[in-house]
């Protein structure tokens, strides 16, 4: 979501011309996130005013991405409130622009919640669960794509930028993960479709009468098939942490984890390896952000995250249990 790809309202309108929303009002670049070129489009159609987002894909290829977009599409048709890819007059809800894939979706309302209370997380658990039930049968299928074989792909990558003892870390917790994901237990976790980067600025909650209500979940464009304790435990390591320290905060992470539970019970394999869950989610995070900040590509917004705040969350996760009681 920096821009890489920059584009003129001019050249939006004629890329517009195959579609049925009407005529471009403005457009402006979304400075947060790292991996995409996006924008806030308004369009008028017949008096009335609409807002989209508009996304230029700058590592994902054709061939990849009609898995993340009728995802979604499946998804909003199921009661889940996601972007919803609007096509153009042939039916195509990908098309190219500027020599790269491009889409438009429709606008959530609402805006993110940095500093979540325990309502706010039950909210997401409860969302979660319904998100994946619905996902039970789509029928595309994707792994994700950043689990544990990029993670042994990319490792060689980042590790000169280490120092000894996070080389230890790293290796010693891709060591860990790779038993973990060929042992019984972990082919018996039931999974399918997951977000794998539901973080707190890609979920919007809507205010109206004083109150928030989850207004949706966006940004599907890391998602995959994966163990649904995994998109779980990412969701829990984002929301339900003290963020200067990574520590659990035990109020949020129960609240979204019982609503979580209440929707799609937990099983008793993945009560047993919650823990091992939670440091895939750091890992998987730590590297990318590793990769993401020693190896940057240019953009005209890049605002590289630091990535020694998922090595402090996988610390933690090492030296603090951590259970499913009513599992």
């Amino acid at each position: 979501m920096a821009v890489f790809t920059t584009v003129s309202q001019d050249e939006i309108a004629r890329w517009l011309l195959d579609h049925d929303l009407g005529e471009v009002r403005a457009l402006r670049g979304i400075a947060s996130g790292i991996e995409n070129s996006n924008f806030f489009l308004t369009m008028e159609q017949d008096g009335v005013t609409r807002e989209y987002v508009l996304t230029i894909f700058e590592r994902l290829r054709f061939d990849q991405l009609p898995y993340y977009l009728h995802l979604m599409d499946h998804l909003a048709r199921h009661g889940i409130s996601v972007p919803a890819p609007m096509p153009a007059r042939d039916g195509e809800i990908l098309r190219e622009l500027k020599g790269k894939p491009a889409t438009i979706v429709s606008r959530l309302p609402g805006a993110s919640q940095l500093a979540p209370q325990p309502g706010h997380c039950a909210q997401v658990g409860a969302m979660l669960a319904r998100m994946h039930l619905a996902g039970q049968d789509y029928p595309r299928q994707q792994p994700n794509l950043r689990s544990l074989a990029w993670w042994q792909q990319t490792a060689p990558e980042i590790a000169p930028f280490l120092d000894a003892d996070q080389r230890r870390l790293l290796a010693d917790e891709i060591a860990h993960q790779t038993a973990f994901f060929g042992s019984p237990d972990y082919a018996a976790l039931q999974g399918g479709p997951c977000h794998c980067d539901l973080f707190r600025d890609n979920v919007l909650f809507d205010t109206a009468g004083g109150q928030q209500t989850l207004g949706g979940f966006f940004d599907f464009y890391f998602a995959g098939h994966d163990k649904w304790l995994f998109d779980l435990a990412v969701t829990v390591n984002d929301w339900c942490i003290d963020l200067p320290t990574g520590a659990l905060d035990v109020p949020r992470a129960e609240a979204m984890l019982r609503a979580y539970h209440a929707v799609r019970p937990l099983t008793a394999v993945e009560g047993r390896h919650w823990q091992d869950m939670l440091r895939a989610g750091a890992l998987r995070f730590w590297v990318s952000r590793l990769w993401d900040f020693y190896l940057p590509r240019e953009a005209d917004m890049l605002q590289p995250h630091d990535p020694t705040h998922f090595e402090r969350i996988l610390r933690r996760r090492l030296d603090a249990a951590a259970a499913l009681p009513w599992v």
